[in-house]
């Protein structure tokens, strides 16, 4: 059962690396490419290239990826370095596949093209890296960096390194107005990429300080099913001991806890932040490797 269940989530990974390579190759060859719009990463590496020796974007991709993805197998694995190999090589086939036979569906709206272009490119690289792979250059070289930087997302790194590839781009291809449409494909990108990668893990965190914690407490468990803790503190004025309630509340339910507090106690003390990221039960796990 076990051998069973391990070869169906492998399946399950690489049809999602899969679809997701070939969504990558759709904004790379349909509205990214036939525009001179070079996204940054080793895809805008690509594209210029391949403006200098026509030897075709995806194979550059592939070329380009050689080096890095030696670099990858003594970091990361063996594990990481097929799942990635596999992703670099069906994002290589469907590039250059889709921009040969694909031509009828080419874009050339530039607006149009720069959106779609960085949303399939933000959304597919999400896909990947779900599955613990990366679509290989630039993005294995920010896996290494969030070894040592955890805390800067993976979008703001990407956008970091692809400023670099536009500039690079503008030297080349010397299109002007391309160059300034791909930091739109490079801004959609980025946002997409943390909104698929990290959005369903966004929540607030509450501290709520109340004389009506007990039935605060119980509708939270009750109503909204949510897990709670009580951390006890004192007050330093009145140096009375208080139960501080603390929970942690998804994005789209964070209003009704709020209507909660309001109406077992208008007078409590409440303090809301913002949680990007959250480990346990019921959010992700300590073992998911994400990029």
């Amino acid at each position: 059962m076990t051998k069973r269940k391990n070869l169906s989530r492998l399946l399950k990974c690489y049809l999602l690396i899969t679809v997701a390579s070939f969504l990558y190759g759709i904004g790379t060859a349909i509205f990214s490419d036939p525009n001179n719009i070079a996204p940054g990463g080793f895809t805008g590496v690509a594209i210029v290239l391949n403006r200098i020796v026509p030897f075709g974007t995806g194979a550059w991709f592939l070329i380009l990826n050689i080096p890095i993805l030696v670099l990858g197998t003594w970091k990361f694995g063996w594990h990481f370095i097929c799942s990635t190999l596999y992703a670099t090589g069906m994002i290589s086939f469907f590039t250059d596949f889709i921009a040969r036979y694909g031509k009828a569906f080419i874009v050339h709206d530039m607006v149009l093209a720069s959106v779609f272009g960085g949303l399939m490119a933000g959304v597919s690289m999400a896909i990947i890296f779900q599955q613990g792979a990366t679509s290989g250059g630039s993005d294995i070289i920010i896996k290494l960096l969030r070894l040592k930087y955890p805390h800067i997302k993976t979008g703001g790194l990407l956008f970091i390194t692809d400023i670099f590839v536009i500039f690079f781009a503008t030297l080349v291809i010397k299109d002007i107005p391309a160059s300034l449409y791909a930091f739109i494909t490079v801004f959609i990108n980025g946002i997409a990429l943390d909104k698929v990668l990290y959005g369903s893990d966004e929540a607030k965190l509450l501290f709520i300080i109340s004389d009506r914690h007990a039935s605060i407490t119980r509708r939270l468990l009750k109503e909204l099913d949510l897990g709670v803790t009580h951390v006890y503190g004192q007050g330093a004025f009145s140096g009375k001991d208080k139960k501080v309630i603390m929970c942690v509340v998804r994005m789209r339910i964070s209003p009704q806890a709020q209507e909660i507090v309001k109406e077992e106690d208008p007078e409590a003390f409440m303090i809301i932040t913002s949680a990007t990221e959250i480990y346990g039960e019921g959010y992700k796990s300590y073992f998911d490797d994400k990029i």
